[in-house]
């Protein structure tokens, strides 16, 4: 009975140092290592670049536009309007909306060092969404963009010959997105 009273005792006040531990704010569930590796590929997930998350077909292509536009320094009014034309017409999206992808592609593009360097990552996730019509049509718009301002750069030239070794094999006939 004796060692009962004494194993009920011992859990009893390891309990309490926990509890009170806990009120001073030290927790020791941090030291859990699958709550630790949890958290930490949580955190890896949640701050990682979010270029490198663009699943869509669509804004992988936009984002393309934008850093060809790009390439050569910044975007010029005609590239501009013509890549919102190009987002009104071949993407069916309202001026607003072509508005806001142009936006927001521009706003993960940066500076573009991401996307020239690292262009098989930043579309691996979108890669398996493109349909043989739309890596056609994305490789149209984005020749097309990059003549807008006079002859393509060669930045934009090495750009657009990277997404086409990429983006290679699925290429047909017509590009429509919808």
């Amino acid at each position: 009975m004796h060692v009962i009273l004494g194993a009920l005792g011992t859990l009893v006040t390891i309990l309490w140092l926990l509890h009170r531990l806990a009120e001073m704010g030290i927790d020791l569930a941090g030291l859990n290592p699958f709550l630790w590796q949890r958290r930490r590929r949580w955190k890896k997930h949640h701050d990682a670049n979010p270029v490198y998350k663009i699943d869509s077909p669509l804004e992988a292509t936009a984002l393309l536009m934008t850093a060809v536009a790009k390439a050569d320094g910044d975007m010029s009014s005609e590239e501009k309007t013509e890549i919102l034309r190009k987002f009104r017409d071949e993407f069916h999206l309202s001026k607003k909306e072509a508005a806001g992808l142009l936006i927001s592609s521009s706003h993960l593009l940066g500076k573009g060092d991401e996307v020239g360097e690292n262009l098989k990552q930043v579309l691996s996730p979108s890669l398996p969404n493109f349909t043989e019509e739309q890596v056609k049509s994305a490789l149209n718009l984005l020749t097309t963009i990059s003549r807008v301002a006079g002859p393509s750069s060669e930045l934009q030239e090495q750009l657009i010959s990277d997404t086409a070794k990429i983006l290679g094999s699925k290429t047909t006939a017509n590009g429509k997105w919808f």
